[in-house]
């Protein structure tokens, strides 16, 4: 039941790891920092060679970029505050500004699970049906796809946003946590929060766990077909590529799993500092490794990397692929 005879909380206090002793503010502040600026710098470095080589313009590349502005967008929702609070010591944010940060992290969060989705669908689609995938698979039909999971995770997302919006904040504000979100925000609330947090739970299980689902599926499917094929060489080729995206993908799914569930098993406890360090961890981690996974195991990215050099230096490589260098003129 809502309590009507109340004062609303008019900022939340972002405490961040409680155990944290103020000494080593200033270096977890740099890591934080080097961290975001790396990851900002990757995701948008593929994004710019996407943008201007029109030869990686097909299916395969729309997912990275989709991926890397979804990763660009995650980082810069949830970090500046938290490389602030450890800065300068500045950890508060406006109750409104606190659910559109709770709002924007489930949204990245759900957004991500719908792109490894269709990830794993043009995996499956290029490996399962080579032939038909040229003409399903269109550049069309995956711009389609994209859109349509950037409009559809606002839906989730969104659920627990009206929730909270809606809910009594009337006593402590201070967040143990790193950003605003569903697991945070829930202890904060006045009265019984258990049936809004069963349906934010239930939403995050839905968008997390039916998407991992086909992407199982459509693994085993991959993996049954790399099996029938000839040579050795393309069965390695294609068993190293999936198995670089199915770490990416157990570390984005299965912390999660454990985080959100934790609350249900008494017997599964974890103190803040782990539970904050395990969600830093599978929220940070994949959209740092993402632009070297998919950009420098991708032979087509770095070939095209490896003909800027060529230029800066003043190289060019001839039809037969032998490298002249250029002769400027005094």
């Amino acid at each position: 039941m809502l309590v009507f005879n109340y004062t609303r909380v008019s900022e939340f206090v972002i405490v961040g790891f409680p155990s944290l002793q103020p000494e080593y503010f200033d270096l977890v502040a740099w890591f934080f920092f080097f961290l975001y600026v790396t990851t900002v710098v990757g995701n948008l470095l593929l994004v710019v060679v996407f943008a201007l080589e029109h030869s990686l313009q097909k299916p395969m590349y729309i997912i990275m970029v989709s991926l890397a502005l979804s990763d660009t967008g995650f980082s810069t929702v949830a970090l500046p505050k938290l490389i602030a609070r450890y800065w300068w010591n500045d950890g508060s944010l406006g109750f409104h500004t606190c659910l559109f940060q709770e709002h924007m992290i489930h949204y990245f969060g759900s957004l991500n699970s719908l792109i490894l989705l269709t990830m794993a669908l043009d995996r499956y689609l290029a490996i399962c049906f080579p032939l038909r995938y040229p003409m399903v698979m269109t550049n069309q039909t995956m711009t389609g796809l994209t859109l349509f999971c950037w409009v559809v995770a606002h839906i989730f997302s969104g659920i627990s946003t009206i929730n909270f919006a809606m809910m009594p904040f009337c006593g402590p504000n201070q967040i143990i946590h790193a950003f605003c979100d569903t697991m945070s925000l829930t202890p904060l609330v006045c009265g019984d929060s258990r049936q809004g947090f069963r349906a934010a739970f239930a939403t995050a299980m839905f968008i997390l766990y039916v998407p991992l689902a086909f992407i199982i599926f459509s693994y085993i499917c991959i993996i049954i077909s790399v099996l029938g094929m000839a040579t050795r060489q393309g069965r390695m080729k294609t068993f190293s590529t999936c198995a670089t995206q199915g770490c990416i993908i157990s570390i984005y799914y299965i912390p999660r799993f454990f985080v959100y569930s934790t609350p249900f098993f008494p017997n599964l406890t974890m103190t803040p500092d782990k539970r904050i360090a395990t969600t830093l961890f599978y929220s940070l981690f994949p959209p740092l490794i993402n632009p070297f996974i998919y950009c420098l195991r991708t032979k087509e990215i770095k070939q095209i990397f490896r003909r800027w050099v060529q230029k800066r230096k003043g190289i060019t490589p001839t039809k037969h692929g032998q490298i002249v260098a250029m002769t400027m003129s005094h």
